[in-house]
C-alpha cells in the first residue's frame, strides 16, 4: 500500500462548530494543498524514500533563480514558494508533476501538524518562562526579576542554558493528536479539532499521525 507521510497547508483561522451532543468544539480550517511532486528520492539513490513537494498557489516565487527554474523544469510547474519533503513508502509509484490532494486524509483520522509559532519580540522571564517573580507588597524591589543565574566564585560564570529574558517565540512547533473533523475535496479544505501553531496565513506540514517509519 503506497502512502504518503502529509502535505503542505495554510493556515486560515480557527472557528467553532457543534457535535452531536450541542458542545462547542473548536477548529482550525486549513487550506490543505493541492500539492505538486517536484523531486523524487529513493533508497538506492539517496538512502531514503521520499518525495520533494512544492504547494500549488496563485502566484509562484517572484524572481526565481536559474538553478531553481531548472529543478522545477522536470516537474513542469513554474518555481514555487513552498517546498517541503514528505516520507513515502513508494516513491517509485510517483512522477514529477503528479498531484497530492487533501483526500489523503480520512474524516476521523489523527494528524500531527508542524508549523512555527507566534513571534512575542523580546520577552522577560516571567512570560517567556513562567517565573512566579517577588512579591508585589510594599517595599519589596523584587518583581518580575529572574533572581541568582548563578555562583559567584566557581564557576565564575553563567553556565549554558540558563532559562533568562530573549527573544520569544518564532520555534518550530508540531502539534499531535488533532482529528480531522471534515474534509472539502473540491475546495481543498480541511477541519481539524483543537488549535494549530502560528498566524493566520502560515504554511503548516500536515502529517499522518499513524505513518510508521523504518528505523532500518
Amino acid at each position: 500500500m503506497i502512502m504518503i507521510e502529509g502535505i503542505i497547508g495554510k493556515k486560515i483561522g480557527m472557528s467553532q462548530i457543534f457535535d452531536e451532543k450541542g458542545n462547542v468544539v473548536p477548529v482550525t480550517v486549513i487550506q490543505a494543498g493541492p500539492c505538486t511532486v517536484i523531486q523524487k528520492k529513493t533508497k538506492e539513490k539517496e538512502g531514503y524514500s521520499s518525495l520533494q513537494i512544492g504547494l500549488v498557489e496563485g502566484k509562484g516565487a517572484r524572481k526565481p533563480l536559474k538553478a531553481e527554474i531548472g529543478h522545477f523544469k522536470k516537474s513542469g510547474v513554474p518555481v514555487l514558494r513552498t517546498l517541503r519533503e514528505v516520507r513515502c513508502t513508494e516513491p517509485a509509484e510517483f512522477k514529477e508533476g503528479d498531484q497530492i490532494l487533501v483526500d489523503i486524509f480520512e474524516v476521523g483520522e489523527k494528524i500531527s501538524v508542524v508549523g512555527t509559532s507566534k513571534g512575542k519580540g523580546f520577552a522577560g522571564v516571567v512570560k517567556r518562562h513562567h517565573f512566579a517573580g517577588g512579591g508585589g507588597s510594599h517595599g519589596s524591589m523584587f518583581h518580575r526579576a529572574p533572581g541568582s543565574i548563578g555562583a559567584s566564585s566557581y564557576p565564575s560564570r553563567v553556565v549554558k542554558g540558563m532559562r533568562m529574558g530573549g527573544h520569544m517565540g518564532t520555534d518550530r512547533v508540531t502539534v499531535r493528536n488533532l482529528v480531522v473533523i471534515e474534509m472539502d475535496k473540491e475546495n481543498n479544505m480541511l477541519v481539524v479539532r483543537g488549535a494549530v501553531p502560528g498566524a493566520n496565513g502560515g504554511y503548516v506540514l500536515i502529517k499522518k499521525g499513524s505513518f510508521q517509519r523504518k528505523t532500518s
